[in-house]
């Protein structure tokens, strides 16, 4: 689309995402002539102890698990590192893993072939743990093994699920969601009403926002009028919980259906 026609051209939207992270959605966001204000919520840090992840990847590359479930970029990434730090191969670089692999959502799935060489065996229609846990509940074999890679901070529902119904579960923490730092003085923008909208990708980017805007001296006060869009349900039901209004949310959990959904709502307000 011809960024000169696009209902968010001259808007200034805030990016929430970690540094390095942010990239599709910036992209999308000028291709549309809008203007991303970065002001990193999340960073990402390896396990405290990275013994049980690290002893979880052998087994993982000896072909002890049956399935591998990952839940994010993130997990995705973390598992790549730790990979390279075990001198171990993925499929990508010549190792074999006789393993299916069960992704939360198509961006995972993406991540997983890209930066491991796996193709998923399994993503749910809807890109939510409570999703994958049925679906994956589906596929299951008696027997088989599974071994869960996630945040350290992340919803047990996935492995609550999952062991209840009697499934070998393997759970570990394979990276650390930290508060970020950075990016444009978020506070001073707000105040002087120069921010369009905030976008948040996942739940603890909303919590981390809060915390970092009050401790960079800003007022909470300052986001009663900005335009809030969230990636999906579970970031829009943590901003909702903690006394935000959400504006926009895309029909799926996807960075271009966060812009086109940004692009309707102000297109909507420009009528």
């Amino acid at each position: 689309m011809n960024a000169m026609l696009s209902a968010l051209t001259g808007k200034r939207i805030v990016v929430t995402r970690a540094a390095g992270q942010a990239d599709e959605l910036d992209v999308l966001l000028r291709s549309r002539g809008a203007e991303p204000l970065a002001y990193p919520c999340i960073a990402i840090a390896p396990p405290e102890d990275t013994g049980p992840l690290d002893a979880a990847v052998r087994d993982l590359a000896a072909g002890r698990f049956d399935w591998l479930v990952l839940t994010s970029q993130n997990a995705v990434t973390a598992l790549a590192e730790r990979l390279k730090a075990l001198a171990l191969l993925p499929p990508q670089s010549g190792g074999r893993w006789p393993v299916a692999l069960a992704a939360v959502g198509a961006a995972t799935a993406r991540a997983a072939v890209n930066e491991l060489g796996l193709t998923a065996d399994l993503v749910p229609d809807e890109f939510v743990a409570e999703a994958l846990a049925t679906a994956l509940i589906a596929r299951l074999r008696p027997g088989d093994r599974v071994l869960l890679c996630q945040a350290d901070i992340a919803r047990p529902v996935l492995a609550d699920v999952l062991r209840a119904a009697g499934i070998a579960l393997t759970s570990v923490i394979a990276y650390r969601t930290m508060i970020g730092s950075g990016g444009v003085n978020l506070p001073v923008l707000l105040a002087a009403h120069q921010v369009d909208a905030l976008t948040f990708t996942s739940a603890s980017a909303v919590r981390n926002l809060l915390q970092r805007l009050q401790d960079d001296g800003g007022r909470l006060a300052d986001l009663a009028d900005v335009p809030i869009a969230c990636l999906g349900p579970v970031a829009a039901a943590a901003a909702q919980k903690l006394g935000l209004m959400v504006h926009i949310l895309p029909g799926e959990p996807t960075i271009p259906a966060l812009v086109a959904a940004l692009e309707a709502y102000f297109g909507k307000q420009n009528r």
